[in-house]
């Protein structure tokens, strides 16, 4: 597809480039904090194609303390409201209300998110198209909210039927195939936390206990998993909590754990990534972490116990990935052992980022009603 016109542009070596400029704008919403990393190489892509970016950000988890680390410039608009399943509601649409006046002004030609529910009512009322990528096939949505476009990971089966009645697009892989290949470990990070080469580094993400999808089941599992964590010797636990509240639950819950110091959470967002790449062990109760470690070949377990989709079959099937299901299961399944981590992660040419952008540009050169007409 040809863009709109091509300008010379300085690459930084003094030569002149080309690079195409297009009028098109996109707006794209960072609704959770694995949406910035996500998005990131895909903004960068955009941005070579010549087209311009808009950003807004909910004030929810790590996502504005992230997007300032990817140095974006972004609108800051809502908040998270809690679990109870009124307040999102009424959260959903009181943050779709605050973004109306600032999206009518900037005038987009595509909204772009990752499942951001407030991003899709605003398409409706203002009536531009929008693409929702989803990677997790039961996450619940409303008719109200149904995008123009729907894109997953081709490992979710859908009928080619299926896929041209629902305008769903896919692509090759799992979502964290977009931004991992481009992950740089950064070794200060040992330093920081004070780990000692001798310790078996676990990083733990508690269930979303806040999200629609919770099952209480993963709070036991999360419970039975730091009581073992606890009880082994030379492990040393790094949490990563969802947000203060959960924090806080922890630090209340096990106190004796924290004050030996084998415990922590850290003060501020860290590189996920960066992490995980420096652990021997993943458990987490969601799907983005699990599935970074296993992208890294990190030896992860989930004990997330909602329904589980195809993308964590996927990886459960091809042995980079343990489903716990019980207690019992924390106990036997877990090996904690020091892994032998290679100095930089294998680096993989994947087709996911390609084939994300080129439908983004696809969707943009689709013509509208009007310009069928």
């Amino acid at each position: 597809m040809q863009p709109d016109s091509i300008a010379e542009v300085n690459d930084g070596s003094g030569e002149a480039a080309a690079r195409p400029v297009t009028s098109k704008k996109i707006w794209i919403d960072l609704d959770n904090s694995p949406h910035v990393p996500f998005f990131a190489p895909i903004i960068e892509e955009l941005k070579k194609h010549g087209y311009s970016i808009m950003l807004t950000a909910r004030d929810a988890y790590q996502v504005c303390e992230l997007a300032d680390r990817f140095q974006f410039t972004y609108r800051r608009v809502g908040r998270h409201w809690g679990k109870h399943w009124i307040l999102k509601v009424f959260g959903t649409c009181l943050r779709a209300v605050q973004m109306l006046p600032i999206v009518a002004r900037e005038k987009p030609h595509l909204a772009v998110a990752h499942g951001s529910r407030s991003q899709m009512l605003v398409s409706k009322l203002l009536r531009i198209r929008s693409l929702c990528i989803l990677d997790y096939e039961f996450a619940r949505s409303l008719t109200l909210f149904k995008p123009t476009w729907s894109m997953t990971p081709e490992i979710i089966p859908f009928s080619e039927s299926a896929r041209k009645a629902l305008h769903i697009l896919q692509y090759p892989g799992i979502k964290e195939d977009v931004y991992v290949p481009t992950f740089k470990p950064d070794p200060s990070i040992k330093s920081r936390f004070g780990i000692d080469d001798r310790d078996v580094v676990a990083v733990v993400r508690p269930p979303a206990s806040e999200a629609h999808y919770h099952d209480p089941k993963s709070d036991e599992l999360f419970a039975a998993t730091i009581e073992f964590l606890g009880r082994a010797p030379n492990v040393r636990v790094i949490l990563l909590p969802r947000n203060r509240r959960q924090g806080d639950f922890l630090k209340r819950s096990w106190p004796v754990l924290f004050a030996t110091g084998r415990f922590s959470i850290p003060d501020h967002a860290e590189d996920g990534l960066n992490l995980i790449w420096f652990s021997d062990l993943v458990i987490s109760g969601g799907g983005t972490m699990n599935r970074e470690a296993a992208a890294l070949g990190v030896p992860v377990y989930s004990i997330f116990r909602g329904k589980i989709g195809a993308v964590d079959r996927y990886l459960a099937n091809d042995g980079r990935l343990v489903l716990l299901e019980n207690a019992e299961d924390v106990r036997t399944k877990i090996v904690l052992s020091q892994r032998a981590r290679p100095l930089t992660p294998e680096r993989t040419n994947s087709a996911a980022l390609t084939t994300i952008v080129d439908h983004i540009i696809s969707v943009l050169k689709y013509p509208t009603k009007s310009e069928q007409i």
